[in-house]
């Protein structure tokens, strides 16, 4: 195992090891032992919800193509900022006394995991925060004002548990006007639909963790039988069918597939991803992440789809002192300046290639006169490792025990938290075109 990730960085080892061969050798042997125990013992059923996001997994990736330079985007994380020029998703987060717009006494779409102030959470400073765009005005979501312009329109946010996330948040703001009517779920209650009768507006989420074709073998526990099994050449049809019926999508992925899988192409196995027990070619999960998003948007662009579609980045974890196998937690009670906090390896990996496969995405969308739109929110969540739910995705924790050991969520969103900034985004992207 150590051997295959020591050819991965052989190159880059190479460029640096005259400068500092001392430090730089003890730094990279202790780099190399953490990431083997990280593989050797990581589990997702211990903290999985259903079919639930994984915090942590393995973490093998093929080499890059050319155009993939990995120490370069330690630096670049974000989009570029040009001066005098409105960029949303470039900014700070700046004190806010007056607060979310609902609680969790208001609001009956927060589900337990992330419902921190019920599960009781001490602190509530986190609350108190806004995005803050530096060369913009960004209004506060007007969930009146936003229905109004959605009426008879539908919504779509189609992805992992961080969009199941999110639609809690977006439901949470506009039922502050009308309450949503649950008027779908499928059995597992993975995709859902509401209505706001007023207006006949509906949101959806779908529940397609690869947005491509994916044979995922766990129980109710996220407890693992068998390698993920992901045609990298077929989209979903959970949401593929119903692609033609929403007037705005919001496309994410990317934790999923750092999962162990084996990779099927014209259904014939491929290679796969962590799988030393199968004589399989591996091609590391970035391989697939690439081919898919590009699947997915050659879908997009050939739709003539007139409405509006984003693709949201991935949400980075805050994870410190360990990960949630060995003790880690995110004890943070405020957010951090720009900078202060680091992107892991992996993350890196995902919002490079989001990055690079969305340019040239929304290139083509603009001479096709399509609408698709770039949701980065990946450098503005890494500023807040005080958002999460940490040991209150638990109810009352440590009411037993002041001492007792609880894993941590370290990636999901408190309700009301900083989630609910995407949404004054949204709304700024969709009625002012941002």
């Amino acid at each position: 195992m150590l051997k295959k990730m020591l050819f991965h960085w052989k190159s880059w080892w190479k460029s640096v090891y005259k400068q500092n061969h001392f430090v730089l050798k003890l730094g990279f042997s202790i780099f190399l032992v953490g990431l083997a125990f990280r593989l050797l013992f990581s589990r997702s059923d211990v903290i999985s919800e259903v079919q639930e996001t994984p915090f942590v997994q393995k973490t093998l990736f093929s080499p890059p193509p050319v155009s993939f330079s990995l120490p370069e985007v330690a630096d670049q994380i974000g989009p570029e900022e040009q001066a005098g020029t409105c960029n949303l998703f470039i900014g700070d987060w700046i004190p806010d006394p007056a607060g979310p717009v609902y609680t969790n006494e208001t609001c009956k779409f927060i589900e337990d995991h992330q419902n921190c102030m019920k599960n009781g959470r001490p602190d509530n400073g986190y609350l108190y925060w806004r995005w803050n765009p530096r060369n913009c005005k960004l209004p506060r979501f007007n969930p009146l004002k936003f229905l109004q312009f959605m009426r008879n329109k539908t919504w779509a946010l189609i992805g992992d548990s961080i969009s199941r996330n999110h639609v809690q948040s977006f439901l949470c703001i506009l039922s502050k006007v009308e309450e949503a009517v649950e008027v779908y779920h499928d059995k597992e209650y993975r995709c859902r639909r509401w209505l706001f009768p007023s207006y006949n507006f509906t949101v959806s989420v779908i529940w397609s963790p690869f947005l491509a074709k994916a044979d995922i073998f766990e129980d109710y526990n996220g407890v693992s039988t068998s390698e993920i099994e992901l045609h990298i050449d077929k989209l979903d049809t959970s949401w593929t069918d119903q692609f033609k019926d929403f007037d705005y999508m919001i496309f994410a992925s990317g934790e999923w597939y750092v999962k162990t899988a084996i990779y099927y192409e014209n259904d014939t196995v491929l290679g796969c991803h962590y799988c030393p027990k199968k004589n399989f070619t591996e091609l590391g999960f970035n391989f697939a992440y690439r081919k898919v998003l590009g699947n997915v948007f050659n879908y997009i662009l050939s739709s003539n789809h007139k409405g509006m579609i984003f693709f949201r980045t991935a949400t980075p974890d805050h994870f410190e002192n360990g990960e949630w196998f060995s003790g880690g937690s995110c004890k943070r009670t405020k957010p951090v300046k720009e900078g202060n906090f680091s992107l892991s390896e992996v993350n890196k990996i995902l919002h490079e290639i989001e990055l690079e496969e969305i340019g040239k995405a929304t290139a083509k969308a603009s001479e096709k006169g399509l609408n698709l739109k770039l949701f980065d929110v990946t450098s503005l969540s890494l500023m807040r490792p005080d958002g999460h739910p940490g040991p209150y995705r638990h109810f009352q924790p440590f009411a037993k025990d002041k001492n007792a050991k609880v894993i941590n969520d370290c990636l999901h969103w408190c309700l009301p938290g900083p989630i609910d900034a995407w949404n004054d985004m949204l709304m700024e992207m969709v009625l002012n075109g941002q």
